[in-house]
């Protein structure tokens, strides 16, 4: 194995991450048309509905969703979400009155703080035809001294995430920097907020026989790349299959596209925060007793209440791409 590679290992569900990531999912449902509610126009006999998350002959799921796709309202303390919808769309709704609609390349930027409820769902607006989903969501971790700023969220829509293109390489760059090219702003209180953390999150796309050298990064900081479409791809003289992930050290390394199909990848990297990570469910502290504390508030103040008709709240189905921020500020593209 070169020198350049620390280990390679298969895709599950979620990802495997690295300090200060802390969670990836990567979701592909090839959802049929659309019904009347939004849902799918087809029978839900025989899925456990509600929990529906096993791999199907359909290629495709309904997650906690009934009626709609999606994860109703639950809650998040100490980490933030950043949620890429590539295809398909998500609508969000949360305890301080934002909401959203968001997808074919948006990415919303969510910090929990010190608690938020919402909910994500996947409306199918299409009545005449297939509504494919392909969405990643990625948690970042928040630093002690973060983890009970006020909650925020902020859209990237994409006509402002800069791509670059070269030599049959695509590069979206949702958080960090590649040369004189900055993502935009990510929530203001994120790990990603301050360059010398070195947080980048890049979605990558590569032609046949394309290549592209990762520029050399500080020692310490931590790179993970995931194959998660194509048929081959190689790092200096190793083969990587598709549906893996390879944990790459600090110094410049090329990738090139060996298969015959376009190659998709995401890069997550970062400065690891090396503080202790308390974990349970959707709340990331650094203590057990911390955990303990916020599933105690969440009980009493349910992080503000709900203030949607449903728990598994979407929009009107003519509703375009939308932010509705907590100050009522609403952008709509």
């Amino acid at each position: 194995m070169p020198n350049s590679i620390q280990k390679i290992f298969p895709l599950g569900f979620p990802w495997e991450t690295q300090d200060p990531f802390l969670f990836c999912v990567y979701h592909l449902d090839h959802y049929p048309k659309g019904n009347e509610h939004m849902g799918p126009a087809v029978s839900l006999e025989g899925r456990n509905l509600g929990n529906d998350f096993a791999p199907n002959a359909l290629g495709w799921r309904m997650y906690h969703g009934h009626t709609v796709p999606g994860f109703p309202y639950h809650p998040h303390r100490g980490f933030e979400t950043i949620t890429i919808v590539n295809k398909g769309f998500c609508d969000h709704s949360d305890s301080l009155g934002a909401a959203g609609r968001f997808g074919e390349g948006d990415v919303q930027w969510m910090t929990a703080g010190r608690g938020v409820q919402h909910s994500e769902m996947f409306p199918l607006l299409r009545e005449d035809r297939e509504n494919p989903l392909e969405l990643f969501q990625i948690w970042l971790n928040l630093p002690r001294e973060k983890k009970m700023v006020d909650p925020h969220f902020r859209m990237l829509w994409h006509e402002e995430i800069p791509e670059i293109e070269q030599d049959g390489v695509s590069i979206r760059i949702v958080a960090g920097r590649y040369g004189d090219t900055r993502a935009p702003e990510p929530a203001p209180d994120s790990w990603a907020a301050s360059e010398e953390n070195h947080v980048a999150v890049w979605n990558l796309h590569m032609d046949p026989g394309s290549s592209f050298t990762f520029p050399e990064i500080p020692e310490g900081v931590n790179r993970t790349l995931y194959f998660y479409e194509g048929d081959s791809a190689v790092i200096e003289s190793t083969r990587i299959k598709p549906d893996h992930g390879v944990i790459l050290n600090a110094r410049a390394v090329e990738l090139t596209n060996s298969g015959l199909e376009k190659a998709h990848f995401l890069l997550l990297q970062g400065k690891p925060i090396n503080e202790p990570v308390a974990k349970y469910g959707p709340f990331v502290m650094n203590t057990e007793r911390e955990i303990q504390q916020a599933m105690d508030e969440y009980r009493l103040t349910q992080f503000g209440g709900w203030p949607w008709p449903y728990p598994d709240h979407v929009h009107d189905r003519e509703r375009g791409r939308f932010a509705q921020y907590p100050d009522g500020t609403l952008v709509e593209k």
